[in-house]
């Protein structure tokens, strides 16, 4: 990964819609962080936590990450491809689609590309940003999962 883009202001992110951000680390998705997941979300699925029930019945012999642990990457990687200056918040305000296409197996290796879809003005000096992710697992010609996520930054 190379340095991240910096944006100046919240005036100028309409200036980089379409605009594909240089591409994150490298980011392992391992067994313990899947198991941390699961407790969180009191979803423990033998499909992500069973190793050895995966071993055996699941179609892909592993264990898999949730889907949603998948996205849940989306802050700390996008902070690694993007600066947005002259903001004192940022909100994560949903989804407005998101696919998972292929699993994330236990023990490999994710990274995120990111472009801005669109932005609209809001008021107070407001800017709403739409992103289009798409997290990619080496070794894989197919994403595991995009999605256009919106956030808020104010000023």
């Amino acid at each position: 990964m190379g340095s991240p883009t910096v944006i100046p202001n919240l005036e100028s992110l309409s200036d980089f819609v379409g605009v594909e951000f240089e591409d994150s680390d490298w980011i392992t998705v391992g067994q313990d962080r899947i198991d941390a997941f699961a407790r969180a979300t009191d979803d423990d699925q033998w499909i992500h936590t069973d190793v050895e029930r995966a071993r055996s019945d699941s179609p892909w012999k592993e264990t898999i990450a949730h889907g949603y642990l998948t996205l849940s990457l989306a802050p700390v990687l996008l902070r690694q491809i993007l600066v947005i200056q002259g903001s004192s918040s940022a909100i994560n305000a949903g989804i407005e689609k998101m696919r998972l296409s292929s699993p994330v197996l236990a023990g490999s290796r994710v990274r995120l590309r990111a472009r801005i879809k669109h932005t609209r003005e809001l008021p107070r000096g407001g800017v709403r940003v739409v992103f289009e992710l798409r997290f990619e697992v080496e070794g894989s010609a197919k994403s595991a999962c995009t999605a256009d996520v919106v956030y808020l930054y104010f000023p």
